[in-house]
């Protein structure tokens, strides 16, 4: 029973990640709506990369974190993250800005609720 109890916290903690994931990624995205470049690093720019830094570190601390409850509860890796890192990195010259590409994305996640299952 005690292994059951186990994991049965660790699936809390699991949803609670994912929610945790979900509100620090909207509110990156709604800053990068708002005009503010370098979520998805689509420029060269190292000020943009740097100011974004620690937000890209965060979500990616938190993701990693899911990706490894999910793991022990024989559950798939974390898609929202998984998808948030492959949006980031250099885009071809008719791809849509950040700004955009956020609005994008921001539709998607508030049209939808947050995924509580595996």
């Amino acid at each position: 029973m005690a292994k059951a109890d186990r994991l049965a916290r660790l699936d809390a903690h699991r949803v609670d990640m994912e929610g945790e994931y979900r509100e620090a990624l909207i509110a990156a995205l709604r800053t990068t709506a708002a005009g503010k470049w370098g979520l998805f690093d689509h420029r060269k720019d190292r000020a943009a990369r740097a100011a974004v830094a620690p937000v890209v570190a965060q979500l990616t601390e938190i993701g990693e974190s899911i990706d490894d409850a999910r793991e022990q509860l024989g559950l798939p890796p974390f898609d929202l993250h998984a998808e948030f890192l492959a949006a980031r990195g250099p885009v071809g010259p008719e791809a849509v800005g950040e700004p955009r590409q956020a609005l994008a994305w921001l539709d998607r996640l508030l049209a939808a609720p947050p995924l509580t299952e595996g």
